[in-house]
C-alpha cells in the first residue's frame, strides 16, 4: 500500500486515494442509513469527511455512484457471511461424500441465523441502509434479492430433509422463504432492542423454526376456510 504523503501545510498526513475512498464510503454509509437516499446530500457527506464536494465527485461521480458503491459493499459482506455459514463443505473438504444429518442441518440453520445477527451487530448502519433500500444505483440488487438468494440455498437443504420424511420437496421453497423472512424481520427488531443477547435471539429463532419443522403436517389445511372466505 502506498504510504501517506505529508500535507505541505504540515497539518496532518494526506490520505492515499484508497484511504480517502474508504473514508468516504464509511461516512456515506452513516448518512444514507440516517436519511435514506433522497434525504442524504453530498454536502453532508463531504462535511463529515472534512473534504470539499469535488473530492466526492472525483471518487464516485456523484450521489448515485456513491450510494451504489456503499450498497454493493454491504451486500457483498452480508452475502459472503451467510453463504459461508450455509456451506456444508466448510467442515468437510469433500462435499460429494456428505450426508447432512438432522443435527448438521440444525447447525447450518444456527450458523446462518448468527451470520445475519453478526452482520447487524458489526455494521448496524449497513443493515439499516440495506433494509431501507431505494433501488437506486444498486449493481447487486436489493435486500429482498439477497434474502431470496439465501432462501434458495435454504431450499436445497429443506428439499432433502422433506424427501427423507416423505414430504413433498416441491413445497420446500415456501418454508425456506418463511424461515429467511422470519430471521430478517427479527433482525430488524433486534437492531434497535439489542436485548436479549445475539446468541439468545438466534437460539429462540432456531427453536421456533426447527421445532416447527419437526412437527410439520404432510397436508396442512385451514381450520375454518369457509368462514375465512365469507368474512372477505
Amino acid at each position: 500500500m502506498p504510504s501517506r504523503t505529508t500535507d505541505p501545510r504540515g497539518r496532518r498526513p494526506r490520505m492515499t486515494r484508497a484511504e480517502r475512498r474508504e473514508q468516504l464510503l464509511g461516512h456515506a454509509r452513516s448518512v444514507f442509513a440516517d436519511h435514506g437516499y433522497e434525504g442524504a446530500s453530498v454536502e453532508e457527506i463531504a462535511a463529515r469527511a472534512e473534504v470539499s464536494k469535488p473530492i466526492v465527485y472525483e471518487h464516485f461521480g456523484g450521489k448515485e455512484g456513491l450510494y451504489g458503491a456503499v450498497v454493493d459493499r454491504e451486500m457483498s459482506l452480508l452475502s459472503d457471511g451467510i453463504r459461508t455459514a450455509l456451506d456444508p463443505s466448510v467442515d468437510d473438504p469433500d462435499p460429494a461424500e456428505q450426508v447432512v444429518s438432522d443435527v448438521e442441518s440444525r447447525v447450518l440453520l444456527e450458523r446462518a441465523t448468527l451470520a445475519l445477527l453478526d452482520y447487524i451487530e458489526r455494521r448496524p448502519d449497513g443493515f439499516r441502509l440495506l433494509s431501507r433500500g431505494s433501488g437506486v444505483g444498486q449493481a447487486s440488487g436489493s435486500f429482498a434479492t439477497i434474502l431470496s438468494e439465501v432462501g434458495s440455498q435454504v431450499t436445497d437443504l429443506l428439499a432433502d430433509a422433506f424427501a427423507e420424511r416423505r414430504l413433498d420437496p416441491q413445497i420446500a421453497p415456501i418454508y425456506a422463504q418463511m424461515l429467511v423472512g422470519m430471521v430478517a424481520m427479527t433482525g430488524q427488531w433486534w437492531l434497535d432492542e439489542r436485548r436479549p443477547s445475539k446468541e439468545q435471539v438466534a437460539a429462540h429463532l432456531v427453536n421456533l423454526a426447527w421445532n416447527g419443522l419437526s412437527g410439520i403436517e404432510r397436508r396442512p389445511r385451514l381450520t375454518e376456510p369457509e368462514r375465512v372466505l365469507r368474512r372477505r
